[in-house]
């Protein structure tokens, strides 16, 4: 929990009000940086539409599984998600703390009637480094 104090009023002309501390950033969360990180993949032009995170564990590692489900409508965001499809198993992805030890992509869905539309479901284990 954190208070907040008014900033003091001053007691003479000469005193000048304290200046409030600068807002910190706010800070994402491991499963933000790698959501912005898989739709960066696709240029941005994806939603994820669901996010499951699961504790994993190993005798040696410990981590999370994550499983992503992402839409790209429209022709130019289709073949954005399929730049994904191609990229994602190999791709380094850099996320502080962690270490992306597997990724693959679970399923594939193409419609194209009323529009071009893709649905992908991907899972990834993050490690903790």
């Amino acid at each position: 929990m954190r208070a907040d104090f008014p900033t003091r009023t001053p007691a003479s002309t000469h005193d000048k009000p304290m200046p409030r501390k600068a807002q910190r950033p706010i800070r994402r969360s491991i499963s933000e940086r790698l959501e912005d990180a898989v739709l960066a993949l696709a240029g941005g032009l994806g939603a994820v539409t669901i996010h499951r995170e699961m504790p994993w564990a190993s005798i040696t590692f410990a981590g999370t599984r994550h499983t992503l489900s992402l839409c790209f409508t429209g022709s130019g965001a289709v073949d954005a998600g399929e730049d994904l499809l191609a990229k994602l198993p190999d791709h380094e992805f850099r996320i502080p703390g962690q270490l992306v030890a597997d990724a693959q992509i679970v399923k594939v869905e193409h419609e194209m009637l009323p529009e071009s539309k893709l649905r992908v479901q991907v899972e990834l284990l993050l490690l903790e480094d």
